[in-house]
């Protein structure tokens, strides 16, 4: 089956873009948003991550303490949303304990992925690429910075997420306006198709013997 030469992705990009720019714009506003959103996110991390994993790893142990590591999260992220959308006040806040709750939640899962990635990198020689090296860096630097923070809140968070959210859109709207493109390309394409075989240029030729007749000069008889 031939593959299509224009498609309508670019729209989906650009409402997905929309999306993710007024979450993020919500999530600064609204702090239960941000424990959900939290939530979802560290589940959906954890449990698209399950088969391909557990089947790449070569070692028991470390299949063993990946899925530890999976079933944890899933049980924060778990909690997490279960406290989002339960048990909050007038104002969107967590009650006591969970707004302390979140924050050692969320220390806790990164501190927990960086410490399964080095050990997996460290002791059992696993491979890795620099960007995922840097991830973790990462990670474990934001637990350190969560744990100590005074005043540490969920609208810390929704800062994060917004400009995460922000970059995602710009990536979609770029990549929308480039399939935007082609498809513009290919409308301008068929249009021209349909003009040409609506208003075709025909040059009629006179006969041969008729053309020969117009160009030899009369001749007169005196």
């Amino acid at each position: 089956m031939a593959k299509p030469k224009y498609g309508y992705g670019w729209a989906l990009k650009w409402v997905l873009a929309a999306i993710l720019i007024a979450v993020g714009i919500f999530m600064v506003l609204s702090e239960d948003i941000v424990y959900i959103i939290t939530g979802m996110t560290i589940v959906i991390f954890s449990v698209f991550r399950v088969y391909p994993l557990l089947k790449s790893l070569n070692r028991e142990f470390l299949r063993t303490i990946n899925l530890i590591e999976i079933l944890i999260s899933l049980v924060l992220g778990g909690i997490m949303i279960y406290a989002g959308f339960t048990q909050k006040d007038a104002n969107g806040a967590l009650n006591p304990p969970w707004d302390g709750l979140y924050r050692w939640f969320l220390v806790f899962f990164l501190y927990v992925r960086g410490l399964v990635f080095f050990i997996s990198t460290t002791f059992f020689n696993e491979k890795t690429e620099v960007p995922k090296f840097i991830f973790h860096i990462v990670a474990l630097t934001l637990g350190a910075v969560f744990a100590v923070l005074e005043g540490f809140e969920a609208k810390t968070i929704g800062w994060i997420f917004l400009f995460i959210a922000i970059g995602g859109a710009v990536y979609l709207g770029f990549d929308g306006y480039g399939g935007y493109r082609k498809y513009r390309d290919y409308q301008k394409t068929i249009n021209q198709s349909k003009e040409k075989a609506k208003d075709p240029k025909v040059e009629k030729e006179l006969p041969k013997h008729i053309e020969d007749e117009v160009k030899q000069p009369e001749t007169y008889i005196s």
